[in-house]
């Protein structure tokens, strides 16, 4: 008898936005079309329905017993370290018997630079066709932002990755919430390092909240200085690169190929100004739609996991 792969579980950040959460469960859907040989199900950490645990609850009724789990995160910032393994960790109680791998976080990815260059592209229309069109743009990628200052590092590496070889004037980076530098004055930087023309580049998957305030902020920026060229690139979005890209990282965590960066992390090394991180326990992050036990299991260790300062990469039980 042939043993069934491990099911896919997609885990998602969560959203206030009604359209990006449904953005989010149509990829999980289309997901589970193009692989039937899979049962797939997915949830979020917080705001939006359904919770982490609901999805795994579905996928245990349906027989699963084995589930690879992939963060759909573009960084590998707190919810990524810690609250999604927390959250695993309690669904392992709550569901005796199940084991599941942990996938790493999607970006940076040479198929997901592919589709930002794609949408700076759609954005600059045909205005920017030659090496000397492009030689004049300046973009600003602009990142979620976290208090996590790994996180921020591969916001930059992003930047730099899509700069290099493909002939922009420059790739600066700003963040719309919780690190600097905020979207206004990394417009500012592009206009002191001399830019005229520039296009903001929103580092999100789907629509939503922070993807819309960009925006705005965006548009708010341009009126205030109208001799600057400014113009706003899409997200990502539910392109076919991005469903690939999930399912190579389930099989990175199937196969438990794993090659995560752990050099600067917070919760493993004293960084200057997060000295309080290291070895802190992680606890899941209790989702309002989660009526499971409010225990706070989520620090768990003795299973042979790479794990440090309560924050595991790679669970494989």
């Amino acid at each position: 008898m042939t043993t069934p792969p491990p099911a896919l579980l997609v885990a998602g950040h969560g959203t206030r936005d009604e359209a990006g959460a449904e953005a989010f469960r149509s990829f999980v859907r289309e997901l589970g079309r193009r692989h039937p040989e899979l049962p797939v199900a997915g949830g979020f950490i917080e705001l939006s329905p359904p919770p982490l645990g609901e999805a795994v609850g579905e996928l245990v009724a349906q027989g699963v017993r084995r589930f690879a789990a992939v963060p759909l995160m573009l960084v590998s910032a707190g919810h990524a370290k810690g609250d999604i393994p927390a959250a695993l960790a309690r669904e392992k109680e709550r569901h005796p018997g199940i084991s599941y791998a942990y996938g790493r976080p999607l970006g940076p990815h040479p198929s997901l630079l592919a589709v930002l260059e794609r949408r700076l592209d759609e954005a600059l229309g045909d205005t920017a066709t030659t090496p000397e069109e492009r030689a004049e743009v300046t973009v600003l990628l602009v990142g979620r932002g976290s208090t996590d200052p790994d996180a921020n590092a591969e916001v930059h590496k992003a930047a730099r990755l899509l700069w290099e070889g493909r002939g922009y004037a420059g790739v600066e980076t700003a963040f719309v919430s919780l690190a600097a530098p905020d979207v206004p004055s990394g417009l500012d930087r592009c206009v002191k390092l001399g830019a005229r023309r520039i296009v903001v580049l929103p580092y999100f998957l789907f629509t939503g909240i922070l993807p819309d305030r960009v925006r705005r902020q965006t548009e708010d920026w341009a009126a205030a200085h109208p001799r600057v060229e400014v113009g706003s690139a899409d997200v990502i979005g539910p392109e076919p690169e991005l469903l690939d890209l999930v399912m190579e990282r389930y099989r990175e965590a199937v196969a438990g190929d794993l090659r995560m960066n752990c050099d600067s992390c917070v919760y493993r090394i004293a960084l200057p100004g997060f000295e309080d991180k290291v070895g802190l326990p992680q606890q899941p992050h209790f989702h309002p739609d989660d009526d499971g036990h409010h225990d706070g299991h989520g620090h768990h260790d003795g299973h042979g996991h790479h794990q440090h300062g309560g924050h595991t990469h790679s669970h494989a039980h």
